[in-house]
């Protein structure tokens, strides 16, 4: 279900406007999509975008602009400020409710480990997995359970259970988590070896994830 959100058209802006805007409590934001003759711009609640980014952010959103209508969207890019983090601009994308999109959806682990009670450590590769489904089927996240992971295990994407009609965009053999080996139990040499595996893996997952997107 759509959730619905407040814009105010507004017109191309100069810095010191947009500044302005901020500091009245709204964020700068465009709309872009197929169906629009050009890129609409727009501000936002900054409070209603912040909450939306922290609980949904990939919602799809019902947005309302007198001189276009109703229009269905998606949070496509947001842009903070490299010290305090907030939110200086949000690009919005136009979407069609029967058309397939890619979203990321955070991973969230969950369980206790077999291998963390023996003293392993978790070390978690992926936090986002990208999926691609109907707006509507776009999950809040995805949940992992590790209960039966032990030292030296490691969980991959195609271990992951996603709801009907999602599908990952990523190859299966990219490693999402892995439970490493207690280091204080570990030679120096083991040590230099088990950084060098997960380095490895971690260099395997990220080619992986290329290949991914580029047979899309």
């Amino acid at each position: 279900m759509a959730i619905a959100m407040k814009a105010d058209q507004r017109s191309m802006s100069t810095k010191g406007e947009l500044r302005q805007l901020r500091l009245q409590g709204k964020i700068p934001g465009v709309i872009y999509g197929k169906k629009l003759n050009e890129a609409a711009p727009v501000t936002v609640d900054g409070k209603e975008l912040q909450a939306l980014l922290r609980s949904h952010p990939n919602a799809v959103l019902e947005i309302n602009i007198p001189s276009l209508g109703k229009q269905s969207v998606m949070v496509s890019e947001v842009q903070r400020d490299s010290l305090n983090h907030k939110v200086l601009h949000v690009d919005f994308h136009q979407i069609n409710m029967n058309e397939n999109v890619r979203a990321n959806v955070r991973i969230n682990v969950e369980g206790d480990s077999e291998g963390i009670r023996e003293g392993g450590v978790l070390q978690v590769v992926l936090h986002e997995l990208e999926v691609l489904c109907l707006p509507n089927n776009i999950p809040d996240a995805v949940t992992v359970n590790i209960t039966s992971l032990g030292v030296g295990e490691s969980l991959l994407i195609g271990d992951l259970k996603l709801p009907e009609g999602v599908e990952r965009v990523a190859e299966p053999e990219q490693v999402v988590l892995t439970i490493l080996a207690p280091q204080k139990e570990l030679s120096e040499e083991e040590s230099e070896d088990a950084a060098v595996e997960l380095a490895e893996a971690e260099a395997r997952s990220k080619e992986a994830k290329l290949e991914g997107v580029k047979s899309l």
